[in-house]
């Protein structure tokens, strides 16, 4: 069973950077997509970031030249380096993980890491 473990939330004051990381295991199939989505108090979850298999990334518009996601080479780990905070930054951020095989279609979710941004 595919397992994600996000780690680096914390404490930050606006204007800090921060760095989540999340290490991925029992990935036996290929790989589509690993990303981050973050859902703030009393809001609904959203696309924050993702990076394909070849490499491509996107990002949300709020987030678009202050956070960077990356690959580690062996496609275990995925970062998402987030710079110049603000205080709507401030939610839990999941990790996530699409992909295939043969037959089937794979989804998984970390259990999600708070970063907090204080004003």
């Amino acid at each position: 069973q595919v397992q994600l473990v996000e780690s680096g939330g914390g404490l930050v004051q606006a204007g800090g950077s921060v760095r989540l990381s999340c290490a991925a295991s029992g990935i036996v199939f290929s790989i589509d997509s690993m990303g981050w989505h973050r859902q703030p108090p009393g809001k609904q979850r959203e696309l924050v970031a993702l990076i394909t298999d070849g490499g491509s990334t996107n990002y949300a518009d709020t987030v678009k030249g202050r956070f960077t996601i990356s690959r580690d080479g062996a496609k275990n780990t995925v970062y998402l380096q987030m710079n110049s905070l603000k205080p709507e930054d401030t939610a839990v951020y999941y990790c996530n993980v699409r992909g295939r095989d043969r037959w089937h279609r794979y989804e998984s979710w970390g259990p999600g890491t708070q970063v907090t941004v204080s004003s």
